[in-house]
């Protein structure tokens, strides 16, 4: 598939529509005879989406092959990051897959897998919008395609987003169960990208406990790895996380660095989620800083970002941020509003942490209003959430879970050390066997050139015939040495089989035995 969206994507420098047909379509809404979905505005386009459909799409139309078509559509899926293309997209491949499985199809492996790829997605979206119920059933349905095409490989990553939505709901121990899994089937395929998003929500997990070290340790190796396979949406990923680190730390220079380069690549390939949470962040590090008007201009077009595109989890992150402000400006009627909405937003997506961050918020906000009995309860709201996240059992399965990775780990690598020294040791065998083989071939070959210049020299019938029959006694030996690892794996090293092709190899040689007794008694007898 990579190499099949390579293709698609370097195919509109030689095929594509023409200026005067894109104007032509370029209308309020896009012409959805042509672009397969309704509701598509190409003024709202980056110029990476619109590229990447015009190549796309054109590929779409100028092929009879429905292999060929739905490949062209799932390469729309992969590239793009603007969360009002790609969703509709993977709904268009979602429906047709079903209908031609539901049909039959003589390319039913292409459309499971088509599939389970839209299904996955579909969780995505779902997860996103904050329905973690459907995500969940997405995931699983995804899931179970990939394990009956026996794709180990896909199998692993959703196990991935099964284990980032136990992460946000705050069942940690569950979560890393997930994330451990998934890692040991990745690392055991070799599978690049999916090992580095393991290990960046491994590092998320570390750092909602506070092991802040263990999280940019984790952050950084993820790093590498995207940075290795040129992937800009996990590098985008992993600069935000360890902007995150460092925020945390009080570094706010270092961690706006990490955060800027986070937001310019998402910009650059239109991923309007991950926009949304740059310029958060981004704000967020402006106010602990003290410049709480540049962090309000930031979280307002975060939060313009978030309710444009549904995206609700960014969406109560930037009002409980907003609140903040004017807590701090002492507007503690702009500030409660924002906050409680942020919190009745989290308590419908249960996003554990956002609620302990506005139930937090609210309770400072009402002590300040003398609301005493209302800063109670936010007071035990933000205490229970806490300790769901962050309590004695959770972090004692935070050490058990890593571990068993360590562990698991060097088992793995153990077994491929294992596995390499067989290697090499066959090696050396092989080699050694080749080199008496051919010492062996040569002796016999010397053996029966002295046997055949001894006609020059006339001996006896009885010290004739004991030559012959020594040097195709040596032969047949060989050919037994030779044979017998072909035989071994032929008759399963039963005796009866190995003595009864031992035989017939025995029959094969004695007409020619024969022959030659025949003729060189000849020249060897007085």
């Amino acid at each position: 598939m990579n190499c099949l969206k390579f293709t698609l994507l370097f195919s509109l420098l030689f095929i594509g529509i023409t200026d005067k047909e894109r104007t032509l379509l370029a209308q309020e809404f896009a012409n959805p005879s042509y672009y397969l979905v309704d509701s598509l505005v190409l003024e709202q386009l980056s110029s990476f989406d619109e590229a990447l459909l015009d190549s796309c799409l054109a590929i779409y139309h100028s092929s009879e092959s429905d292999t060929i078509k739905i490949r062209a559509i799932t390469a729309i899926v992969e590239e793009s990051w603007d969360d009002n293309v790609w969703p509709v997209y993977n709904q268009w491949i979602y429906t047709l897959a079903k209908q031609k499985l539901l049909l039959g199809t003589k390319y039913e492996r292409n459309y499971k897998i088509a599939l389970a790829n839209a299904t996955n997605n579909k969780g995505v979206v779902s997860y996103g919008q904050g329905e973690l119920a459907d995500a969940l059933e997405y995931y699983k349905q995804s899931s179970a395609l990939f394990l009956e095409l026996n794709d180990n490989k896909n199998t692993a990553l959703i196990l991935i987003n099964i284990g980032g939505l136990y992460e946000t709901q705050g069942d940690i121990k569950r979560c890393l169960d997930y994330y451990h899994e998934s890692l040991v089937m990745l690392e055991k395929i070799g599978e690049k990208k999916g090992i580095a998003v393991c290990l960046n929500n491994i590092g998320a997990t570390y750092e909602d406990q506070g092991e802040q070290e263990k999280a940019l340790s984790f952050y950084k190796r993820s790093l590498a790895i995207q940075t290795e396979i040129e992937n800009k949406q996990g590098m985008s990923l992993c600069f935000n996380n360890i902007g995150m680190v460092y925020k945390k730390r009080g570094e706010y220079e270092k961690a706006l660095g990490f955060f800027f380069q986070s937001l310019k690549i998402r910009e650059s390939i239109g991923n309007k989620s991950g926009i949304a949470l740059s310029l958060s962040n981004i704000g967020n590090a402006c106010f602990l800083q003290g410049k709480e008007n540049d962090a309000l201009e930031f979280f307002q077009r975060s939060l313009e970002i978030s309710r444009e595109n549904g995206f609700k989890r960014t969406i109560a992150l930037n009002l409980a941020n907003i609140g903040e402000v004017y807590f701090k400006k002492n507007d503690l009627l702009s500030a409660k509003s924002h906050v409680e909405q942020s919190l009745q937003i989290s308590q419908e997506i249960r996003n554990i942490k956002q609620i302990i961050h506005s139930a937090k918020l609210l309770y400072l906000i009402t002590k300040r209003e003398a609301s005493f009995q209302e800063a109670i309860t936010m007071y035990e709201l933000y205490i229970q959430m806490r300790d769901s996240i962050k309590n004695e059992e959770t972090q004692k399965a935070t050490i058990r879970q890593q571990t068993k990775y360590e562990f698991e780990k060097a088992q793995l690598v153990h077994e491929q050390e294992e596995k390499e020294k067989i290697r090499l040791l066959e090696e050396t065998n092989s080699r050694r066997n080749n080199l008496q083989y051919s010492f062996i071939f040569l002796a016999i070959l010397i053996v029966f050139g002295g046997v055949l210049g001894l006609g020059f020299v006339k001996v006896s019938p009885i010290i004739a015939e004991g030559l012959i029959f020594f040097a195709f006694l040596i032969w047949f030996e060989f050919l037994l040495v030779l044979s017998d690892p072909y035989i071994d794996v032929w008759t399963g090293g039963e005796p009866i089989y190995k003595l009864l092709l031992n035989a017939i190899l025995a029959a094969l040689i004695f007409p020619l035995h024969a022959f030659f007794e025949k003729t060189l008694k000849k020249r060897l007898v007085k």
